[in-house]
């Protein structure tokens, strides 16, 4: 029998695209879901609605998340599931936590509970280091400026206690920023990359957005996945940090963006400094060199062709 993946919160862009990949590989899949209707937006896009189960399931319930790895028995287990918006964790910052911890510890107690012997993998997050002036290795200092963070740093902390103590195969890969066509268009890239679209078809088209100057490490998220595959599936465990090791100011994110338009960004762009965060990370980037010694996995797409992609996604649903 081959081996079997439990995608836990399959309908996001990772989880998405991570299904994709499974199946692509021929493995089987089941995913877990919170609601009813199986049809999702990402799998229709990705060609693969109805190509594997789904389960709906209450992830604050351990006993549910008990039976369900009894009932599947997989060999690996990925979770995507979580509030995935760092704006919002400011306004539901209980939603928020118990979303990444409460779901993580449940997650890991159940496979405690039944001696799960297979390979485990949660989604971290590079908002856990706050400023990183130099990149960040897994080891680097936390400085968490959100809610997010910090119950992302408590989902990380838990992952290693139960792979240290009970042995689980357990490991967090801690994620700096990834785009793709999938992401939701509340996130600041997409709202950019929308608007400057959009200023090609009404030159009088303005977008409103916050601090300009702050600098994160962005990869392409298709790559992304294809690093969480290989941190699934090694001998040796350990948490790691998939990103490209290149930052970019947003500022320049946009002049590419508008260059590629041939439009000048400084007519359609208006800053409105109440969006600015009272706490804001200026810079976030990741040092990518040990997953590399260790599974042979670096990020090859940089800043323009991820630019690039976007625009063309976008331009082709207009």
């Amino acid at each position: 029998m081959g081996p079997k993946a439990l995608v836990i919160g399959c309908s996001g862009q990772d989880g998405s695209y991570l299904c994709k990949h499974l199946l692509a590989q021929g493995e089987k899949v089941v995913g877990t879901s919170r609601s009813n209707n199986f049809t999702f937006k990402n799998h229709l896009l990705l060609g693969i609605n109805g190509k594997f189960p789904i389960k709906t399931i209450n992830l604050y319930k351990l006993n549910e998340l008990k039976q369900l790895l009894i009932q599947e028995n997989p060999s690996h287990i990925y979770n995507f599931s979580a509030q995935s918006s760092v704006g919002y964790s400011f306004s539901n910052p209980i939603e928020t936590q118990k979303s990444i911890s409460l779901v993580t510890i449940n997650l890991l107690e159940a496979c405690r509970q039944i001696s799960y012997k297979g390979n485990i993998f949660f989604a971290g997050s590079s908002e856990i280091y706050g400023n990183t002036d130099i990149a960040a290795k897994v080891e680097s200092p936390l400085d968490p400026q959100n809610p997010y963070a910090i119950a992302k740093i408590e989902s990380m902390s838990l992952v290693k206690l139960y792979r240290e103590i009970y042995n689980l195969r357990a490991t967090t890969g801690v994620l700096f920023p990834h785009e793709s066509s999938l992401r939701n268009e509340n996130f600041i890239i997409h709202k950019i990359i929308g608007g400057a679209v959009e200023c090609t078809k009404d030159r009088s088209h303005k977008i409103t957005i916050g601090n300009i100057n702050i600098e994160r490490d962005w990869g392409w998220a298709e790559e992304y996945i294809e690093g969480i595959y290989k941190m699934n599936n090694v001998e040796i465990f350990k948490d790691q940090i998939i990103c490209t090791g290149e930052s970019t100011k947003l500022e320049e994110f946009i002049n590419i963006t508008f260059n590629k338009l041939n439009l000048n960004w400084k007519e359609h762009i208006i800053i409105d400094k109440t969006l600015f965060r009272s706490k804001d990370i200026n810079k976030s980037i990741g040092d990518p060199s040990q997953m590399y010694l260790d599974s042979n996995w670096k990020a090859t797409i940089k800043i323009d062709q991820i630019i690039q992609r976007l625009l063309t996604n976008k331009i082709n649903k207009f």
